[in-house]
């Protein structure tokens, strides 16, 4: 597939956002992504859940927002992710290095990348299968 082709995915496609998936999201304020989730769901909690969820988007602006992935990750469901969203390029305060150093302290591993918008990225955070809550 071409990068044009997989470009033109719709955006909550590429963050595998289900049609009725049980989402969170936590310290991410974009109302337009917010507009494109309640599209696809309207089961959609700002913070922590109640119950565990599909898919937790969690905004990271500095390191000490990455540590709260070990409490996160008890939000989800054992096949759920948990996306950190952050600002991208070279100014940016997080490289991926940084994010993929807190999921491995968490317990978790990242397995996807996407372009969130034009000035942030996200980076999906899961259970290894080894790990899974049963």
């Amino acid at each position: 597939m071409s990068p044009d082709v997989a470009s033109a995915r719709p955006l909550l496609d590429k963050l595998g956002v289900k049609p009725g998936a049980k989402v969170a999201v936590v310290d991410l304020d974009d109302p337009g992504f917010m507009k494109l989730l309640l599209e696809r769901t309207s089961d959609i909690v700002q913070g922590k859940p109640r119950t565990p969820c599909d898919i937790v988007f969690l905004g990271a602006t500095a390191m000490h927002d990455l540590q709260r992935l070990t409490d996160i990750k008890s939000w989800i469901e054992p096949n759920g992710a948990i996306w950190v969203v952050r600002a991208k390029g070279p100014r940016a305060a997080l490289r991926d290095t940084d994010l993929i150093d807190a999921g491995l302290a968490a317990g978790l591993v990242d397995n996807k990348i996407v372009s969130f918008s034009e000035t942030h990225g996200a980076m999906r955070f899961v259970f290894r299968l080894r790990d899974r809550p049963k």
